[in-house]
């Protein structure tokens, strides 16, 4: 009897801790089913979509119930009279920088406007065929990746045309920390419009208020803006994009490394565009850069100008588990710092376009620093005070509770 007393004991403990564990992975993987975006409520928006003349700011990863948000607003009844289509194309097939024209859905024969290409923003003659905008977009929380200023442009034509825009928000992969430094408006430019860290950590219905409420439009807080939020969302919840945003940030690794892998872009250094780990790798034609190795092949949506391609490649592969730590927690500038270390060694310089760095990074003061072989620690705490400056102004426009690390952030 006690031996069957135990064996019950033990049963009922090994249970809880299963079930515990269970309960605990299904929150752990995100909260997915329980996170709606903006898009996935649509009772939210439908009623005031009916009867409308729409335009849409969308690409792949507009979706909501199983199909593509345009086709989801047709088929109940939304009248779709145009497509704007941002960086990376409608369908999400073309390169970084690629030129884009506009064309035709083929599913549902509505115009697409390029906003990539000849235009940055809706002209006149567009706006006088809609009655409201709305945009969709996952973004992935980083000042130069496009999509941001796409949304800015959408509503300074909003402002100017006096339209109404709804924004169905998404959460931010990287939405839990701010780094880097906020933009200089000396450097602004279309991958930094706005005085906001490199990683700023507001979604974009956060980021659209701010705009609006800094008076960062033409027309200063002009536009009629209206936002569906996400439901079951907070900043500290590790949020996995269900469709990939652009063709070289394929899974949650490269969006969370892009941060730290966006500023080589301003060198030769390759970031793994053209092999099967974008933004994930680092390479470059000389073996002592590293014991990794791989060599870029031109395929669709690698870069338009793509880096070494065709040549073998030496440096790191940061898409190993033991690089989880140091690499996916924040932004990792120490790479930067030793792969600059790296190139001064063998007698090379790594910034090789200190113009583009500037933008990327929103001032001159990161190639000086590095000149001067400043350790990552020294260069973050040079942007300190501005972040905790920024902090405060986001505070402002937060529709979502902040993660841990934020509310940590002195």
């Amino acid at each position: 009897m006690k031996a069957v007393q135990q064996f019950i004991s033990v049963f009922f403990v090994l249970f809880s801790i299963s079930l515990l564990l269970a309960v605990e992975n299904s929150y752990s993987a995100d909260g997915l089913s329980k996170i709606k975006t903006g898009a996935d409520q649509p009772e939210q928006y439908l009623p005031y979509l009916k009867d409308k003349r729409v335009g849409v700011l969308v690409n792949q990863t507009s979706r909501t119930h199983g199909q593509h948000l345009v086709d989801f607003l047709i088929a109940k009844g939304i009248n779709v009279a145009l497509i704007f289509a941002p960086e990376h194309g409608f369908r999400g097939e073309h390169g970084a920088g690629e030129y884009i024209k506009n064309n035709r859905d083929s599913n549902t024969g509505v115009e697409i406007i390029s906003l990539h290409g000849k235009i940055k923003k809706p002209l006149q003659k567009h706006m006088e065929q809609l009655d409201v905008l709305v945009f969709d977009i996952q973004d992935v929380g980083v000042r130069f990746y496009t999509y941001i200023s796409s949304m800015h442009y959408f509503m300074e034509s909003c402002a100017e045309e006096k339209i109404p825009m709804l924004v169905l928000d998404r959460p931010n992969p990287n939405g839990d920390y701010i780094a880097g430094s906020v933009l200089d408006l000396k450097f602004q430019s279309f991958v930094g419009m706005h005085p906001i860290p490199v990683v700023h950590g507001l979604t974009v219905a956060e980021l659209a208020l701010m705009i609006n409420g800094e008076g960062w439009l033409k027309r200063k807080g002009s536009c009629e803006l209206r936002v569906v939020k996400n439901l079951n969302y907070n900043h500290g919840i590790h949020y996995s994009l269900p469709v990939k945003p652009s063709p070289n940030l394929p899974n949650d690794r490269s969006i969370r490394l892009y941060p730290s892998l966006g500023f080589f872009e301003a060198t030769p250094v390759s970031v793994g565009r053209g092999s099967h780990l974008p933004f994930q790798v680092l390479g470059y034609p000389n073996k002592h850069m590293g014991d990794f190795q791989f060599t870029p092949e031109k395929i669709r949506g690698s870069w338009k100008d793509l880096n070494h391609t065709n040549e073998l490649l030496f440096g790191e592969d940061l898409s190993l588990p033991k690089n989880d730590q140091a690499s996916l927690s924040k932004m990792n500038l120490s790479l930067l710092v030793d792969w600059n270390k790296k190139f001064k060694k063998n007698g090379l310089a790594l910034i090789s376009r200190p113009e583009f760095l500037a933008k990327l990074s929103g001032s001159d003061k990161l190639t000086e620093w590095l000149e001067k072989g400043l350790e990552a620690n020294q260069i973050e705490s040079n942007w300190h005070k501005e972040l905790l400056e920024y902090k405060k102004l986001r505070s402002k426009y937060l529709i979502y509770a902040d993660s841990d690390y934020m509310k940590a952030f002195k």
